[in-house]
């Protein structure tokens, strides 16, 4: 599952655009900072669209911290579609539509969540991405611990600052499944699309503050976002 069905913090975006691509049609919507630093350009997973929670919150989160926002949806989802293509086109379409997310002429981080975030980390050096961010990195099939994407994600911070946040019950890899030197952020009690039982130790808006401030704080640690002060999250569950 993409996207969590409890509720996230909204932000309207300042203007869409569609952008034509091999594929087809991709969108991107944008979430702009009054005082830019960096563009964060985020595709979505292969189960949901722009709608996830993580997403949600970021586009609401990092504007006021000097990142632009690009939530990116890939022509499969903008013609209805409701099954996502090949790695392949997925990536040759993000291929097509980055000179737009790049047209600020502000340094871009290239991210996404789950299969968003795997298209991220296989094309972000070769179209001179500033970093990389990788929400619910899809590490392994459910069950299926053998077929390892770690390559994917060992490639990427080779090359790139990286970063990657993963909910702490994801059943696509949980945080100490990730290899050496690729340990994640861990999203306490939170699964594939972060959201978290009602019953954990820790609130649905504690976990996605969880989120955005190791974001904030990682992006202010590449220069691309201002300092910001520690997030005021609910506290946890009695």
């Amino acid at each position: 599952m993409d996207a969590s069905s409890a509720p996230a913090p909204a932000a309207e975006a300042t203007r869409t655009e569609q952008v034509d691509t091999p594929a087809g049609p991709a969108r991107i919507s944008w979430y702009g900072a009054s005082r830019p630093r960096s563009v964060v350009a985020l595709g979505h997973g292969a189960g949901g669209g722009i709608e996830a929670a993580d997403l949600v919150a970021l586009a609401a989160a990092l504007p006021p911290a000097g990142a632009v926002v690009a939530l990116v949806e890939q022509p499969w989802r903008v013609a209805g579609r409701r099954i996502a293509p090949a790695p392949a086109a997925l990536d040759t379409a993000w291929t097509a539509l980055w000179p737009a997310l790049a047209a600020p002429g502000l340094p871009v981080v290239a991210g996404g969540r789950s299969a968003g975030a795997r298209v991220a980390c296989r094309t972000a050096e070769r179209l001179g991405a500033a970093a990389v961010l990788a929400l619910a990195f899809p590490l392994h099939p459910p069950g299926r611990p053998e077929s390892s994407r770690a390559a994917e994600l060992t490639a990427a911070a080779a090359a790139l600052p990286l970063l990657t946040v993963q909910g702490g019950h994801d059943p696509f890899g949980r945080p100490g499944e990730f290899p050496p030197g690729q340990e994640p952020v861990e999203v306490p009690c939170a699964d594939h699309g972060f959201a978290v039982p009602k019953r954990a130790d820790i609130t649905q808006e504690a976990a996605l503050a969880v989120l955005t401030r190791a974001v904030t704080n990682w992006l202010a640690g590449l220069g691309h976002a201002a300092p910001r002060t520690a997030v005021t999250a609910s506290p946890p569950r009695e």
